[in-house]
């Protein structure tokens, strides 16, 4: 399998196993709702927050999803998205294996990314999950066409999706057997029909034509990056999609601040 170097990659694989455990300590001026509601929100360096979880999460999430710094050249407010490559590829490391150890054997991690470092991480999570657990390389269109000030515009960005393991003789990862599909509803199907085609009908059967697009500029663009969450069995929307500031009002979360490291004997 093809192994990707740089500079400082001997020292950045051993670098999760130099990470410290630390301490948890909730800070309930900030937390809201049932205490025992399981929601987590913890505050500090995410490689820390990752080896505090472990002890009591290793092995047992289902699905995890990272939006990672897509190292755009540009300097945002709470992080600099503007690092040299082969501090971004030792910023990921440490973190992709402390995520593998969290996942349980049928869980899956997804990753969304641009242009700028997909390609890169693609190698680099192969070799820490395993090219055979990797699942999909997903490209979503994010506007309906190039810039006028670009010829070449950038239009996509990507979600790539590996799992943490997969048996020998099965054609699909464990994640994938194991992915809850739910039932279409009546308004779900509705939705489909047979539209005429130069070709005729679809033998796939019926279709609904959709705009796959998400295009716009200004205000209207940063509202439209703000969706609800929406419980997919009650249709009630979980967090509202119209005030992002008040996301986490009325709902139970408790919020946990990193301490001081501490020593944990591994089982």
């Amino acid at each position: 399998m093809p192994i990707l170097h740089w500079l400082t990659r001997n020292e950045d694989v051993r670098a999760a196993t130099k990470v410290s455990y630390r301490l948890l300590e909730e800070a309930p001026d900030l937390s809201s709702g049932a205490p025992d509601s399981g929601n987590m929100l913890i505050q500090g360096d995410n490689l820390d927050a990752l080896k505090a979880l472990l002890p009591f999460f290793a092995g047992q999430v289902k699905c995890i999803y990272i939006d990672p710094p897509y190292n755009t050249r540009s300097a945002f407010e709470h992080y600099d998205d503007n690092i040299e490559h082969s501090q971004w590829l030792a910023m990921m490391w440490p973190r992709l294996e402390l995520l593998r150890e969290l996942l349980r054997e049928d869980g899956s991690i997804w990753i969304s990314l641009d242009d700028g470092e997909a390609h890169y991480l693609k190698i680099i999570a192969d070799e820490v999950f395993g090219r055979k657990t990797f699942i999909v390389y997903i490209s979503w269109q994010k506007r309906d066409g190039p810039p006028n000030d670009r010829k070449i515009g950038n239009v996509h960005e990507h979600i790539l999706v590996w799992a943490k393991s997969r048996d020998s003789s099965s054609k699909q990862t464990r994640a994938e057997l194991s992915f809850n599909l739910m039932q279409r509803s009546e308004k779900a199907n509705a939705q489909y029909a047979v539209f005429t085609e130069p070709d005729g009908r679809d033998p796939r059967g019926d279709f609904r034509k959709i705009d796959t697009t998400a295009n716009g500029k200004g205000d209207r663009f940063v509202q439209s990056l703000f969706y609800g969450i929406v419980n997919p069995y009650t249709g009630e929307e979980v967090f509202p999609s119209d005030k992002p500031e008040l996301i986490f009002k009325g709902y139970a979360i408790k919020v946990y601040r990193l301490l001081s490291a501490y020593s944990y004997v591994e089982p």
